[in-house]
């Protein structure tokens, strides 16, 4: 029965693990692909809406990871980026009187 404990406590480590290097390797991606102000803005957007934030991390890393980012990622680029997401994200909604 110990054994099996220590076994369950090994087989959940490498997850951990391999989470906490693929969490530092989109750090390294954030920090290289984006400029200071890009950055504090994704942390901003981060605190008030996490989800918004990993849907622009994970297109930043696809970005990266096929090549196709050429430049750092500046505010306003960031901004239009954000804006995209968004607008895809928004519904409309309208109150009819009865």
């Amino acid at each position: 029965m110990m054994a099996e404990q220590h076994k369950d406590a090994s087989s959940r480590a490498p997850p951990q693990e391999e989470a906490s290097k693929q969490r530092a390797m989109r750090d390294n991606v954030m920090r290289v692909a984006l400029t200071s102000e890009a950055r504090q803005r994704l942390a901003n957007i981060k605190m008030v809406k996490p989800e918004v934030a990993q849907a622009i991390e994970e297109y930043i890393v696809q970005l990266v990871s096929s090549g196709r980012l050429k430049r750092t990622i500046d505010d306003d680029q960031l901004k239009e980026l954000l804006s995209t997401i968004q607008g895809t994200a928004k519904r409309e909604f309208k109150i009819r009187r009865i």
